[in-house]
């Protein structure tokens, strides 16, 4: 598309299309419930906390675990109200969010940001009821869409720690899947961190594609202000730096906890290769993570890359560990919590 014609786009997008009607629906759309789907990373937490504690997996657990799930999503719908409320002036000068209810001025500000602490409320105190461990972690997912979204922090406008500050989410969430099931011990940092940098690898191809999708760097720049420093070129050594760091602490917990991980890394990687060739696509639907459900062929690969790695977790092949002069781990010390 050619700049000339993107311009023409956002300017025809720069005021509100809309009035404030009064219909719940508007409200409903902020909370993004279809996007809820992205707190299924709640659940390695849980296969993580059965993998060091197999006496967790029972039917008690599944009344936290379940309502820990709905915290989260609560949580994050309370996060999206309040990034779609401040983020409509620069959601006016991109060619698709443009139509959002903020932006097309179909809200109205006092009852969004009610909403907003409604359902932070609502969500924090069912995470509280699961047990504090969980309370806290959902506190630190609400935290940080306000450190995310709101001056002076607003950190999604700063280069790079746009795309950091944002996946920091990712280990939050295993976390409470973990504190669901395990309130007194913390999970292993090097998983936490390796699945911060996947997510920082995921969220930097999200930025290229939008970047490209755009391609007008003068229209980019007034969309997200961190898109005045990035360039293409730029975007593509960060996302390749977040995946050698996520390759790297994920390497650590293998040989630290279960060589036999090591088996599935071929499936992760050709998953990881199969999602920046779908990033580097015209119009990508990395963009809009729920469009990725489309690619069926994808989303089967994904979850057969989940089943290898969590699957591999329960199996044990002690030969590895001589052919890697590997010894085998005990599995601890987990940090303990709460005087253990």
């Amino acid at each position: 598309m050619s700049s000339e014609r993107r311009r023409t786009q956002t300017q025809a997008a720069g005021a509100p299309a809309g009035q404030p009607s009064g219909s719940p629906m508007p409200y409903l759309r902020m909370m993004r419930p279809d996007h809820w789907f992205k707190n299924v990373f709640v659940l390695p937490g849980a296969i993580l906390a059965v993998f060091f504690e197999p006496e967790r997996a029972t039917s008690a657990a599944l009344l936290p675990l379940l309502g820990t799930l709905a915290a989260t999503c609560i949580v994050a719908s309370s996060n999206y109200v309040l990034n779609e409320l401040l983020d409509a002036p620069q959601d006016r000068e991109h060619p698709v969010k443009h139509r959002r209810p903020a932006a097309s001025g179909l809200v109205r500000p006092l009852p969004a940001l009610a909403l907003w602490l409604a359902l932070a409320l609502l969500g924090l105190g069912l995470a509280w009821s699961v047990n504090p461990y969980v309370g806290r972690s959902a506190l630190a997912l609400w935290t940080m869409g306000i450190v995310y979204n709101v001056p002076p922090w607003r950190t999604k406008e700063l280069p790079y720690l746009d795309v950091i500050s944002e996946s920091v989410n990712n280990p939050i969430r295993l976390m409470l899947g973990w504190f669901a099931l395990i309130g007194d011990a913390f999970p292993p940092v090097s998983l936490g961190i390796a699945y911060w940098m996947f997510g920082a690898f995921f969220m930097a191809i999200k930025r290229f594609a939008e970047y490209r999708h755009i391609d007008d760097a003068e229209a980019a720049g007034r969309y997200r202000r961190s898109f005045v420093h990035y360039d293409e070129d730029r975007l593509l050594v960060g996302l390749f730096f977040f995946a050698m760091m996520g390759a790297l602490f994920t390497g650590v917990f293998v040989v630290r906890y279960h060589l036999e991980l090591i088996l599935a890394m071929p499936l992760v990687a050709g998953f990881m290769t199969w999602y920046l060739r779908i990033g580097l696509a015209p119009d990508s639907p990395v963009q809009h993570p729920e469009r990725l459900w489309h690619e069926r062929a994808f989303v089967g690969y994904a979850l057969l890359c989940v089943v290898a790695f969590f699957g591999l977790m329960f199996v044990h092949v002690p030969a590895m560990y001589d052919w890697f002069n590997v010894e085998l781990s005990n599995h601890s010390p987990l940090w303990t919590l709460g005087g253990r």
